[in-house]
Protein backbone atom coordinates (compact mmCIF):
# COMPACT_ATOMS: atom_id res chain seq x y z
CA UNK A 1 0.00 0.00 0.00
CA UNK A 2 1.38 3.35 -0.56
CA UNK A 3 0.08 6.12 1.95
CA UNK A 4 0.53 9.70 0.83
CA UNK A 5 2.52 12.65 2.96
CA UNK A 6 0.66 13.13 6.40
CA UNK A 7 -1.58 10.45 5.89
CA UNK A 8 -2.47 8.27 8.89
CA UNK A 9 -2.46 4.78 8.74
CA UNK A 10 -2.56 3.31 12.07
CA UNK A 11 -4.87 4.92 14.77
CA UNK A 12 -4.18 4.61 18.43
CA UNK A 13 -6.30 2.65 20.16
CA UNK A 14 -8.15 0.84 17.27
CA UNK A 15 -8.72 -2.51 16.89
CA UNK A 16 -4.81 -3.84 16.08
CA UNK A 17 -5.84 -6.23 12.72
CA UNK A 18 -2.38 -6.07 10.64
CA UNK A 19 1.00 -5.33 11.46
CA UNK A 20 3.13 -2.90 9.01
CA UNK A 21 6.34 -3.51 7.15
CA UNK A 22 8.33 -0.26 5.76
CA UNK A 23 9.70 -0.96 2.21
CA UNK A 24 9.42 2.69 0.83
CA UNK A 25 10.31 6.33 2.57
CA UNK A 26 9.67 7.14 6.54
CA UNK A 27 7.29 7.46 9.12
CA UNK A 28 6.41 9.15 12.11
CA UNK A 29 4.84 7.43 15.03
CA UNK A 30 3.06 9.35 17.93
CA UNK A 31 0.75 9.31 21.17
CA UNK A 32 -1.92 10.75 21.81
CA UNK A 33 -2.13 13.00 25.04
CA UNK A 34 -4.98 14.10 27.31
CA UNK A 35 -5.52 17.31 26.03
CA UNK A 36 -5.38 16.12 22.40
CA UNK A 37 -1.53 17.04 21.87
CA UNK A 38 0.28 14.50 20.06
CA UNK A 39 3.88 13.27 21.46
CA UNK A 40 6.58 12.02 18.87
CA UNK A 41 7.59 8.98 19.58
CA UNK A 42 10.09 8.02 16.94
CA UNK A 43 10.66 7.50 13.14
CA UNK A 44 10.35 4.58 10.74
CA UNK A 45 12.50 3.46 7.90
CA UNK A 46 12.31 0.45 5.73
CA UNK A 47 12.69 -2.32 6.76
CA UNK A 48 11.25 -1.48 10.15
CA UNK A 49 7.69 -3.61 11.36
CA UNK A 50 5.08 -1.58 12.97
CA UNK A 51 2.19 -3.14 14.99
CA UNK A 52 3.92 -6.48 15.83
CA UNK A 53 3.81 -6.51 19.34
CA UNK A 54 0.07 -4.88 19.25
CA UNK A 55 -2.36 -7.37 21.22
CA UNK A 56 -5.77 -6.36 20.54
CA UNK A 57 -5.19 -2.40 20.01
CA UNK A 58 -2.82 0.37 18.59
CA UNK A 59 -0.70 1.72 21.11
CA UNK A 60 0.32 4.22 19.30
CA UNK A 61 -0.51 5.86 15.47
CA UNK A 62 1.47 5.95 12.42
CA UNK A 63 1.47 8.51 10.12
CA UNK A 64 3.47 9.06 6.33
CA UNK A 65 6.19 11.18 6.46
CA UNK A 66 6.61 12.14 2.93
CA UNK A 67 5.32 9.50 0.63
CA UNK A 68 5.33 6.36 2.61
CA UNK A 69 5.09 2.19 1.08
CA UNK A 70 4.18 -0.11 3.39
CA UNK A 71 3.49 -4.23 3.65
CA UNK A 72 0.43 -5.04 5.35
CA UNK A 73 -0.06 -8.26 7.03
CA UNK A 74 -2.75 -9.46 9.22
CA UNK A 75 -2.18 -10.59 12.23
CA UNK A 76 -4.70 -14.05 11.68
CA UNK A 77 -2.12 -14.86 9.12
CA UNK A 78 1.21 -14.36 11.14
CA UNK A 79 1.34 -18.31 11.94
CA UNK A 80 0.83 -19.50 8.22
CA UNK A 81 3.51 -16.52 7.12
CA UNK A 82 6.18 -17.78 9.60
CA UNK A 83 5.24 -21.90 8.80
CA UNK A 84 5.42 -21.32 4.68
CA UNK A 85 8.79 -18.68 5.74
CA UNK A 86 10.80 -20.24 8.67
CA UNK A 87 12.92 -17.33 8.39
CA UNK A 88 10.56 -14.94 9.15
CA UNK A 89 9.89 -16.28 12.95
CA UNK A 90 13.93 -15.45 13.39
CA UNK A 91 13.26 -11.61 12.29
CA UNK A 92 9.93 -11.07 13.75
CA UNK A 93 12.03 -11.96 17.51
CA UNK A 94 14.99 -9.84 16.57
CA UNK A 95 12.60 -6.66 15.64
CA UNK A 96 10.68 -7.53 19.02
CA UNK A 97 14.17 -7.51 20.39
CA UNK A 98 15.15 -4.10 18.80
CA UNK A 99 12.21 -2.91 19.79
CA UNK A 100 12.38 -3.02 23.31
CA UNK A 101 16.26 -2.24 23.12
CA UNK A 102 15.28 1.28 21.39
CA UNK A 103 12.14 1.90 24.08
CA UNK A 104 15.11 1.56 27.03
CA UNK A 105 17.43 4.19 25.02
CA UNK A 106 14.43 6.27 24.44
CA UNK A 107 14.18 6.23 28.55
CA UNK A 108 17.41 7.59 29.26
CA UNK A 109 17.21 9.93 26.39
CA UNK A 110 14.48 11.45 28.11
CA UNK A 111 14.90 11.10 31.30
CA UNK A 112 18.86 11.82 32.03
CA UNK A 113 20.10 13.81 28.87
CA UNK A 114 21.07 17.14 28.53
CA UNK A 115 19.34 18.92 25.74
CA UNK A 116 22.86 18.99 23.97
CA UNK A 117 23.32 15.10 24.79
CA UNK A 118 19.53 14.48 23.55
CA UNK A 119 20.38 16.14 19.92
CA UNK A 120 23.97 14.63 19.42
CA UNK A 121 22.31 11.52 20.16
CA UNK A 122 19.38 11.76 17.70
CA UNK A 123 21.91 13.09 14.95
CA UNK A 124 24.20 9.62 15.86
CA UNK A 125 20.76 7.42 15.92
CA UNK A 126 19.78 9.05 12.33
CA UNK A 127 23.41 8.53 11.03
CA UNK A 128 23.78 5.06 12.25
CA UNK A 129 19.73 4.43 10.23
CA UNK A 130 20.44 6.70 6.60
CA UNK A 131 24.43 6.59 6.02
CA UNK A 132 26.19 4.59 3.72
CA UNK A 133 29.52 3.00 5.99
CA UNK A 134 31.88 5.91 6.15
CA UNK A 135 35.25 5.43 4.76
CA UNK A 136 37.02 6.58 7.91
CA UNK A 137 36.14 6.73 11.66
CA UNK A 138 36.47 11.09 11.61
CA UNK A 139 34.96 10.90 7.95
CA UNK A 140 31.73 13.76 7.23
CA UNK A 141 28.42 12.15 7.41
CA UNK A 142 25.66 13.30 5.52
CA UNK A 143 22.07 13.51 6.88
CA UNK A 144 18.90 14.07 4.87
CA UNK A 145 16.34 14.95 7.84
CA UNK A 146 12.75 14.69 6.35
CA UNK A 147 10.78 15.76 9.86
CA UNK A 148 11.07 19.45 10.57
CA UNK A 149 12.31 20.70 13.60
CA UNK A 150 8.88 20.84 15.45
CA UNK A 151 8.59 17.04 15.31
CA UNK A 152 11.97 16.77 16.21
CA UNK A 153 11.71 18.99 19.09
CA UNK A 154 8.49 16.67 20.15
CA UNK A 155 10.79 13.42 20.05
CA UNK A 156 12.87 14.92 22.03
CA UNK A 157 11.60 16.84 25.14
CA UNK A 158 12.44 19.87 23.89
CA UNK A 159 11.37 22.96 22.49
CA UNK A 160 11.88 23.98 18.83
CA UNK A 161 13.60 27.25 20.37
CA UNK A 162 16.11 25.07 22.22
CA UNK A 163 16.62 22.69 19.07
CA UNK A 164 17.19 25.74 17.06
CA UNK A 165 19.93 26.88 19.65
CA UNK A 166 21.82 23.88 20.11
CA UNK A 167 21.81 23.43 16.38
CA UNK A 168 23.44 27.09 15.93
CA UNK A 169 26.02 26.53 19.04
CA UNK A 170 26.86 22.51 17.10
CA UNK A 171 27.11 25.16 13.85
CA UNK A 172 29.44 27.71 15.58
CA UNK A 173 31.73 25.21 17.19
CA UNK A 174 32.78 23.21 13.51
CA UNK A 175 30.45 20.32 15.02
CA UNK A 176 28.21 20.44 11.86
CA UNK A 177 27.32 22.48 9.12
CA UNK A 178 23.57 23.08 7.57
CA UNK A 179 22.16 22.98 4.24
CA UNK A 180 18.83 24.57 3.83
CA UNK A 181 16.49 23.36 6.05
CA UNK A 182 16.74 19.37 5.86
CA UNK A 183 20.12 18.58 4.99
CA UNK A 184 22.98 18.28 7.66
CA UNK A 185 26.35 16.88 7.94
CA UNK A 186 28.28 15.91 10.77
CA UNK A 187 31.67 17.19 10.04
CA UNK A 188 33.17 15.77 13.37
CA UNK A 189 31.63 12.42 14.40
CA UNK A 190 33.73 11.21 17.00
CA UNK A 191 32.32 14.40 18.91
CA UNK A 192 29.31 14.79 18.39
CA UNK A 193 29.15 10.68 19.73
CA UNK A 194 31.49 11.88 22.72
CA UNK A 195 28.19 14.70 23.06
CA UNK A 196 25.55 11.82 23.11
CA UNK A 197 27.64 9.79 25.59
CA UNK A 198 28.25 12.79 27.91
CA UNK A 199 31.83 12.52 27.18
CA UNK A 200 31.88 16.22 26.41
Amino acid sequence: MTVPDGRSFIEEGEPAHDFFVVTGGRVKLFTLLPDGRRQITGFAEGGDFLGLAASTSYAFGAEALGTAVLCRFPHASMQRLTSRFPNLEHRLRQEASRELTLMQARMTLLGRKTARERLATFLMERARLLSAPVPEPHAPIELDLPMPRTDIADYLGLTIETVSRVLSAFKREGLISIRGITHITIMQPDRIAAIAEGLE
